[in-house]
């Protein structure tokens, strides 16, 4: 049985795979045409129409067909209509120098084919002449596996109810399934102490207790990881170096209680804990914090970016943005400065300062007066602006996180400059971009990239501490 399949599987193997790819992948990723591999590539000449038809603008998928339009002119260039007619070698710095680097072909449609649709097939044109073009490739190419590639989900169901192969494009996932997502803990069983604390060595150090220690759940255990038990008051530390085989924990600070109060803020669980630790720690350069809507994301980052500028004095201001995409229709154009145009989109923001300002002292002429220091060290930015900046001892604040290609969360998170600290906050169940899902997001590409650096940590928010009301919502709506 063992051998019938390796046969099976090797007779997949030997059989060429055509992948036809529709306009929406090439808008999305730019370099999917160096994504397959050993395997061929097939462009309609409608593609190419709907190409040349969106690459006006200065939006991100305008931007994305220049840059196909750039690729395709260099694979291209020299090339005789023999050439074309044979396929085009693909070859790109994104594929490598090895021996491993094999790609496959490039090719056009070069000739019209006599189109197989059913009579009266609903839809707008481009997709049934894409359509039209896999079918005849199918008779034209019957011992190979020809596959259409499209983001568009109706476009797939159109094609399998007529007989064509349809795919997803997955090369743009950071990870094969959102469960997989690192949830920035590790729960250790009862015993662990018993298997782990044979070579146990614990000391003082800045006031913290630290553990050196070694057994079978190190392994699998990451720098700035938080480990901990299920016991109300046992064991929640957070590991400072590893090496696969031992590893060094360092006990948490409890922010739980008044007295570790940030900004008048406490946390109310372990999970917002442990976010306070990564947001206070100034070794670590980038927090990452997933979450459901009030768990407390913006409250905790915002409280921490303002301990840490107006007491500690470690930032010298606070740079807020977010992705501006509307929850219903678009209320059009603002007037005002950059600031003034964000407002609308920041009241997350205007929220949780009345919250940071409900302890002040003075009436309501102390909380005003108050607020008004607070805002004056914040800053309040758009992404449209935001490339060529570099930010210097700043407490960058980017919320809704999610809504971000993994090519602007680049763009972002490489602004950073000396002594500035990147937080990222958001929740990738509620993407709003085209596109864009909890496995392509953004957000989940940088918590899975950053995932063990040193300087760098992640935690995901489990309960909401909003209200009985926003709780009860949460769980039967």
């Amino acid at each position: 049985m063992q051998k019938k399949s390796l046969k099976q599987h090797d007779r997949l193997a030997d059989i060429r795979r055509v992948y036809v790819l529709d306009t929406n992948v090439l808008m999305h990723d730019p370099a999917a045409i160096f994504r397959f591999e050993e395997h061929d590539i097939y462009l309609p000449m409608v593609v190419l129409e709907e190409l040349d038809h969106h690459k006006k603008g200065l939006s991100e998928p305008a931007r994305n067909v220049r840059q196909v339009s750039r690729f395709l002119d260099e694979l291209t260039r020299g090339a005789t209509k023999a050439d074309i007619d044979r396929g085009i070698q693909i070859q790109s710095a994104l594929l490598g120098t090895g021996p491993e680097a094999v790609s496959g072909r490039l090719f056009f449609q070069t000739r019209t084919h006599s189109s197989r649709l059913p009579e009266g097939l609903p839809g707008h044109e481009p997709d049934n002449s894409i359509l039209a073009q896999t079918l005849a490739l199918q008779a034209e190419l019957p011992d190979a596996r020809v596959t259409l590639v499209s983001k568009d989900i109706n476009l797939r169901v159109k094609a399998a109810i007529i007989g064509v192969h349809a795919e997803d494009y997955y090369s743009d996932r950071t990870i094969e399934d959102v469960d997989l997502l690192d949830a920035g803990r590790h729960v250790v069983p009862a015993d662990f102490w018993e298997t782990h604390g044979k070579d146990l060595r614990a000391w003082k150090e800045a006031g913290r207790t630290c553990y050196e220690l070694s057994g079978p759940l190190v392994g699998s255990w990451q720098r700035n990881h938080f480990v901990h038990d299920e016991t109300p008051h046992g064991l929640e530390a957070i590991v400072r170096d590893t090496d696969g085989q031992t590893a060094r924990l360092e006990v948490v600070r409890d922010y739980r209680t008044e007295r570790h109060g940030v900004w008048g803020i406490t946390a109310r669980n372990r999970e917002q804990n442990f976010a306070l630790n990564l947001l206070l720690d100034p070794d670590i350069d980038l927090v990452t914090i997933l979450g459901p809507a009030g768990t407390g994301k913006t409250l905790l980052a915002l409280a921490a970016g303002l301990q840490q500028t107006l007491e500690t004095k470690q930032f010298s201001e606070i740079i807020m943005t977010r992705v501006t995409i509307p929850l219903g229709e678009d209320i059009g154009f603002l007037p005002g400065t950059e600031e003034e145009k964000m407002e609308p989109w920041m009241g997350a923001l205007m929220d949780n300062l009345e919250v940071l300002t409900q302890g002040a002292e003075g009436g309501n002429w102390g909380r005003t007066v108050t607020s008004d220091l607070l805002r004056s060290r914040i800053k309040i930015r758009s992404l449209n602006f935001m490339r060529g900046r570099t930010f210097v001892n700043r407490y960058v604040l980017i919320d809704e996180a999610q809504n971000l290609t993994p090519k602007q969360m680049k763009a972002l998170v490489t602004r950073a400059g000396p002594g500035t600290k990147l937080v990222c906050l958001g929740n990738i169940a509620q993407i709003d971009t085209p596109y864009l899902t909890e496995t392509t997001s953004g957000l989940t590409y940088l918590v899975n990239r950053f995932r063990g650096w040193a300087h760098s940590g992640h935690i995901t928010l489990l309960r909401g501490e909003r209200s009985r009301l926003a709780d009860r919502a949460s769980e039967i709506l």
